[in-house]
């Protein structure tokens, strides 16, 4: 399949076909409530009708959470564009300039776009949404967006390397030069995100990205072709999602994943409703079953650290408290957006 390539399930035939200030709050346990049919949880209206997503989540991700929502709406018929965050966003853009938004619902990597959506009163809020156990900073307090998990940024290593990277200053080091590969900003929101969460991160600041290419560091277009480079041995270390590396080393590919010891930079792969939905009743459904504990579990099914603190992490995942999160203001990287992703066109090409 594509992997901009539309498709929708329907009823129980799908269970068959298979981007505020973030940090500072992540120190304590992230928990989120659904409002979906479960026990002791009220119940909200059954949905029906068409419900088009645009999401950022792999294929075969994307294909098995709307998989699992179709078989708790089987009244609705889910269809999906699937693109990186940038590429959905900017194909939303055009398709307002053209007076025809398509989409009801966006699940993206980032709440920097959800941001400058919100800005630009494209939002629907959601004020029926459980945020009561959510930290402040993981959803708008206007409720027009809200994490559904907690997804970090670190280094991926062949263990073939001569070095265990411990910290984001040893890919600039004459040890690995020319051994780097990194997802591009332009492509992918969690890398956007990470580009601005270094930028502010003292120690590392605005000149990192040119440090990389100075070192040799090669940029490509998402985290799946990280993976591919240093699991076939090209290159010895990658920037990446940490469930990516995870993943390949649990189901064998020769590689680990460090969190290097400045910190990770976080994202929590939000979801939104638009103003424009022609099913918000549907969009509502959706957004509540990545909430409840149900959509959780898949998540960590799926590989991912979950938001609910009720919901165990994948094995060999640290707990979220556990972490240490660089600070990232999301404004801030909203302002500086368009200069930074020129600044990475022009040391690593467009």
């Amino acid at each position: 399949m594509s992997r901009d390539m539309p498709f929708s399930f329907r009823g129980q035939d799908a269970g068959r076909r298979r981007p505020v200030r973030l940090g500072i709050t992540f120190g304590i346990a992230l928990a989120v409530v659904g409002a979906v049919v479960l026990a002791g949880e009220p119940a909200r209206a059954a949905a029906d009708g068409r419900l088009v997503l645009y999401t950022s989540q792999p294929d075969k991700i994307s294909a098995e959470t709307v998989a699992a929502f179709a078989r708790e709406q089987p009244g609705v018929t889910v269809e999906v564009f699937r693109s990186g965050t940038t590429e959905i966003v900017n194909k939303l853009q055009a398709e307002i300039v053209a007076g025809d938004p398509r989409p009801d619902l966006l699940f993206i990597a980032d709440a920097v776009s959800m941001e400058q959506l919100k800005a630009d009163g494209r939002l629907l809020a959601d004020p029926e949404a459980d945020v009561s156990t959510l930290p402040e900073g993981t959803y708008d307090p206007d409720k027009t967006y809200f994490g559904t998990k907690l997804i970090t940024t670190g280094i991926m290593y062949n263990k073939a390397a001569p070095m265990k990277p411990a910290s984001w200053k040893d890919l600039v080091s004459a040890a690995a030069k020319g051994q780097v590969v990194l997802p591009s900003p332009l492509y992918s929101g969690a890398a956007a995100i990470h580009m601005g969460t270094i930028a502010e991160t003292p120690g590392l600041g605005a000149d990192y990205y040119a440090e990389l290419a100075r070192n040799g560091a090669q940029a490509v277009k998402g985290n799946g072709a990280v993976v591919t480079a240093v699991a076939g041995g090209q290159k010895m270390y990658g920037v990446i999602v940490e469930f990516m590396a995870l993943n390949a080393r649990d189901k064998g590919s020769p590689v680990d994943f460090v969190f290097p010891q400045e910190g990770v930079s976080a994202v929590t792969e939000p979801v939104a409703i638009l103003k424009t939905a022609k099913n918000p009743v549907a969009a509502k459904a959706f957004v509540a079953f990545l909430l409840s504990k149900q959509g959780q579990e898949l998540s960590v099914k799926q590989g991912f650290l979950p938001a609910r603190t009720d919901v165990a992490p994948p094995p060999g995942f640290p707990k979220p408290g556990d972490l240490k999160i660089m600070p990232t203001d999301l404004k801030e990287v909203l302002r500086q957006d368009e200069g930074r992703k020129q600044q990475f066109a022009d040391l690593f090409g467009g």
